[in-house]
């Protein structure tokens, strides 16, 4: 499961830093030994699966023999431990995987000057730091079309964990990507309040359909709510992996993570002494392949595959943003006017519902 649980608590983006950048490539000492530190079960189904994915293809395609240390919960403490004793064994690349390693490694990254690290989720850079995450909601606005062309009702439902930027943007990426297909469609979004509910995300999904629904789309990492909408013969929409298995009849597709895509050259990078991290981090979408869709289900027209392929170029070519202007709330109001676009900064603070969204948000977040 995406251990993500401390977003909630602070409107943090991947700019922060942990000291001023400099101008030279980072110089690995010695022959390069890499691990991997997850806070949960390395093959959960989900968010570290993903990215498990990601580290066996850096085994394979760079030659090297990875280290995995599971199970590494989200204290300071005991995410040391293992990163001091992984130091004092020599290796010198280490890849955190969860936002909740953030303060850790960036205090570890301090005393190693010569280990390089990684961090998914994570917001801190330095030099010998980058933190990484992708531009989910562009694959969410190509899901959003998928779930339109496809619904009969024209009603669809998306549930998420907590209200945060980066799950606010992809509830909202998915309506306006299913707005462009259907202009009035209704999009009902539901936090579960949790990060890995199956039973609850199981029941979220049913509310979902008994108010219409007939494509529901999970934000989440368990296949609880697909397997609900299967067994009410409703389509469904997968997140982080192919999730078809868990609704071979109803998927629609999932939106997928191939963290392959950046770990292996990066990782690359650090061993040719080109890597020099961006005081921004690393978020990229679509163009990179490290965020798209799996394939199609079987109810999926090929008119609704050349609809997608044709939102997904516009958007690599920068002729599409799915927040550009007019971009209205659920309450009336104009967020962007016509003509502009939503600040960056702003994707990371995102705490609002755009119009066609039947949902509540957090009077705090709001």
């Amino acid at each position: 499961m995406p251990t993500r649980l401390s977003w909630h608590a602070a409107t943090l983006s991947i700019t922060a830093l942990i000291g001023p950048l400099s101008a030279e490539a980072f110089e690995l000492k010695g022959d390069p030994k890499v691990a991997f530190i997850y806070a949960s079960a390395a093959q959960d189904g989900g968010w570290n699966e993903a990215i498990e994915l990601g580290r066996e293809a850096v085994e394979t395609e760079l030659g090297l023999n990875v280290a995995v240390a599971e199970n590494i919960p989200e204290e300071a403490t005991r995410l040391r431990a293992a990163i001091d004793l992984y130091v004092k064994r020599g290796y010198n690349i280490i890849v955190g995987t969860t936002y909740g390693y953030s303060e850790a490694m960036s205090e570890a990254a301090k005393a190693y000057p010569d280990v390089a690290f990684f961090n998914a989720s994570g917001v801190h850079n330095s030099d010998n730091m980058e933190s990484f995450y992708a531009r989910t909601y562009e694959a969410w606005y190509l899901a959003g079309i998928a779930a339109a062309e496809t619904s009969e009702t024209d009603k669809i439902g998306i549930l998420a964990g907590f209200p945060v930027g980066v799950v606010n943007w992809d509830i909202n990426g998915f309506a306006l990507g299913a707005q462009s297909a259907k202009p009035d469609i209704e999009t009902f979004a539901t936090y579960t309040n949790s990060w890995w509910d199956p039973v609850k995300e199981g029941q979220v999904s049913e509310a979902l359909l008994d108010q219409g629904a007939d494509v529901i789309a999970t934000d989440l990492s368990a296949a609880s709510a697909l397997k609900a909408a299967e067994d009410r013969g409703a389509h469904a929409i997968g997140y982080q992996l192919d999730m078809s298995d868990a609704a071979p009849e109803g998927i629609v597709t999932s939106v997928v993570f191939h963290w392959d895509k950046y770990l292996v050259p990066r990782i690359q990078s650090v061993i040719d002494g080109s890597w020099e991290p961006s005081e921004w981090g690393w978020f990229e979408g679509l163009d990179t392949g490290v965020v798209g869709l799996a394939p199609f289900g079987p109810d999926v027209t090929e008119e609704t595959k050349a609809k997608v392929e044709e939102a997904k170029a516009a958007i690599v070519a920068g002729d599409l943003n799915p927040f550009a202007g007019p971009l209205m709330t659920s309450k009336g109001d104009e967020r962007v006017a016509e003509g502009d676009a939503l600040p960056e900064e702003d994707l990371w603070t995102m705490d609002f519902f755009v119009s066609g969204i039947t949902g509540t948000m957090p009077a705090s977040q709001e």
